[in-house]
């Protein structure tokens, strides 16, 4: 006896895992991105105010090495979420402020940071 199998369904159930896929996938590349420590502290701090400087930024993020807020920083700078402007003086200024795709995180962000309020998550 053969069995027949419903080819519509067969594919709706393909394609609704292919979805679902493509979902998680798309979350663990953005959770690459923003999952590393100190990343949404960054973003936070920069989208608090229109522009920010490293030590200003060094100084609000307490126990972050220069080393790590600079890598960062550039991985931050990559990914297209901030940008980063050198001034040719000595000592160098150096000013970074957010992108136009990181301040559509600002809703988001803003939100987690009323969940950690509202569950009283603290460091």
């Amino acid at each position: 006896m053969v069995k027949v199998i419903n080819s519509n369904y067969f594919n709706s159930e393909l394609k609704s895992q292919t979805e679902a896929s493509e979902e998680k996938c798309r979350i663990l590349n953005v959770w690459d991105i923003l999952g590393r420590r100190w990343s949404l502290l960054i973003l936070k701090n920069l989208s608090s105010k229109n522009v920010v400087r490293f030590n200003e930024l060094k100084r609000s993020l307490k126990d972050i090495s220069n080393t790590v807020l600079s890598d960062r920083l550039s991985e931050l700078e990559k990914e297209g979420l901030i940008t980063k402007k050198i001034y040719p003086e000595i000592p160098a200024k150096v000013e970074y402020r957010l992108t136009t795709k990181a301040k559509d995180l600002e809703p988001i962000l803003q939100s987690l940071d009323r969940w950690c309020e509202k569950w009283e998550l603290k460091k």
